[in-house]
């Protein structure tokens, strides 16, 4: 395995060569620091999608850690899966830092500096939650659209707002605010979502007076407003007129990025030229799965352009953006190519080219390793089972397996290995897959393992209550970043440094030099 330097991945950035620089420690470290374009795919789940988010096997691949002894086994792994470019980042993270290059904290680094760069050269307009609080009690014309995903709106909202995610606010916001009156304040949890959206709508020319709500739902705590829980508030469908009005707009403004357009027949024509190229459906899930050009992933546009990042590892690759409505690929398409990706827009794809149903993580094949049913594993004696929860820690506090004990893959030499005893062990994992790929530890020790079938998914669907919480967990919770701006019990002190960290992105930037994004 050939060493990379800090500099050659940095001169790999800055003249658009492909290359994903891959941090396989978790999220938690993750956030910490890491490089600007530096894609969290921790070593204990590096199989689940692999194929999809690496799919050029003799792509430049760089790997880090802090010297956690990560690297060694991954790029194992990675050779035995047919990667054959893979390399070391010289000295790991400490190495990045002794060449005096910058390091990003938290997560989404690329996407919430782009947002403050926006903000920086277009002006996007803003309101603040006690100014906006104050309009809304005066009930002056107004509406607030929430450009998050639907389960982060109804965790917490702004009062009286619409769930709206950020992809169709330009195909939805004229028949919300059919007024040209009527003020559009776009808001998020914090600060990128808001201003993207917001400028979405000015870019595309809708004729409101347009507002980011600054700092989000984080603002609105900090002013000691109450947020409303539980809302259902959803945009309404709208007419073929205003459809077509919608798109018009959006090309324009993908246009004017450098988007180009390619009927679902060219496609091919992007076959075999040697360059990573990721196909993605930026529709809502139930669209997709209503019928999707074959080979494509399922990524809704707002919360593509939050997270290339996790999306798209490799650097320099070409995106491919699918949408039979043309808004939300377009207006998606114009934010990615402002971040230095070459984007293309597929509008329409033959029928007989459409694929249903939702898609399957494409990665390395699990191993055959004997599955139960969610009704065999409620009716066993639960003193005669071990049941191992590997799902994150945070969505096996929302809800697990009643009985089961959170782990991490990455530790079970450490956590699991002491407790193993005569007891059946039966993994769960979200929808079954990464319980597969560790059930490979055990087959190597000699001890018998099933897996949970269809994962906690799987026992959901069968109707079969969960637990909450973190009840005598094997492996300390630290696996993923807390985000400041999630639910509704953060220290004000962290949302505070948080947006004070946001603040201080566009200057980073400057430092750093590896971006190449524009404002257009």
């Amino acid at each position: 395995m050939k060493p990379i330097t800090p500099h050659e991945v940095h001169l790999a950035w800055r003249t658009g060569r492909e290359i994903a620089v891959i941090d396989l420690r978790d999220e938690s470290r993750h956030a910490l620091g890491h490089p600007l374009f530096a894609s969290c795919l921790p070593l204990s789940r590096l199989e689940v999608g692999l194929y999809d988010l690496l799919p050029r096997r003799d792509v430049t691949i760089a790997l880090f850690d802090d010297g956690e002894g990560l690297v060694e086994p991954a790029a194992e792994r990675l050779g035995a899966w047919g990667y054959t470019d893979v390399r070391t980042l010289a000295g790991g993270l400490q190495g990045w830092r002794d060449a005096g290059l910058e390091l990003f904290e938290d997560v989404n680094s690329p996407s919430k500096a782009f947002g403050e760069l926006v903000e920086h050269y277009r002006g996007t307009p803003y309101v603040t939650a006690a100014d906006l609080n104050a309009r809304i009690e005066r009930g002056e014309d107004l509406i607030v659209l929430d450009a998050r995903r639907f389960d982060e709106y109804a965790t917490m909202s702004i009062p009286g707002s619409v769930s709206v995610p950020g992809a169709e606010l330009v195909l939805r916001a004229p028949a919300l605010a059919p007024s040209p009156d009527t003020t559009v304040v776009v808001n998020c949890a914090g600060r990128t979502r808001s201003i993207i959206g917001a400028q979405s709508l000015i870019n595309a020319g809708l004729p409101n007076p347009v507002a980011a709500l600054r700092n989000g739902t984080i603002g609105w705590t900090l002013d000691g407003l109450e947020l409303q829980t539980g809302q259902r508030r959803r945009y309404p469908e709208v007419g073929s007129d205003a459809h077509r009005a919608a798109r018009e707009q959006a090309r324009a403004v993908s246009y004017k990025a450098g988007v180009r357009m390619l009927s679902g027949e060219e496609l091919a024509a992007l076959e075999g030229d040697g360059r990573t190229t990721y196909r993605i459906d930026v529709r809502p899930a139930d669209e997709f799965a209503a019928g999707h050009p074959a080979g494509f992933r399922n990524v809704a546009g707002g919360q593509l352009v939050q997270e290339t990042d996790m999306v798209a590892p490799v650097r320099g690759a070409r995106i491919v953006l699918y949408d039979d409505r043309g808004v939300r690929a377009h207006m998606s398409a114009s934010w990615l190519a402002q971040m230095n990706w070459d984007c293309y827009v597929v509008e329409e794809v033959p029928a007989d080219k459409l694929v249903t149903g939702e898609e399957e993580p494409n990665g390395p094949p699990p191993l055959e390793v004997a599955a139960i049913s969610p009704a065999e594993l409620q009716a066993l004696d639960p003193a005669s089972v071990l049941i191992v929860d590997l799902s994150p820690s945070n969505r096996h506090r929302k809800g697990h397996v009643p009985g089961a004990r959170f782990a991490m893959r990455g530790r079970l030499d450490s956590d699991l290995a002491p407790v193993l005893d005569q007891r059946r062990v039966v993994l769960v994992s979200p929808d079954g897959l990464l319980a597969r790929h560790a059930a490979l530890w055990f087959a190597e020790r000699g001890h018998a393992v099933a897996v949970l079938d269809g994962g906690a998914a799987g026992w959901t669907r069968a109707g079969l209550p969960l637990e909450t919480g973190m009840d005598q967990p094997l492996s300390p919770a630290d696996d993923i970043y807390r985000r400041p701006y999630e639910g509704l019990d953060n220290p004000r002190e962290k949302m505070q440094a948080y947006l004070e960290w946001e603040y201080g992105l566009v200057a980073q930037l400057f430092r750093d030099g590896s971006h190449g994004f524009t404002v257009v």
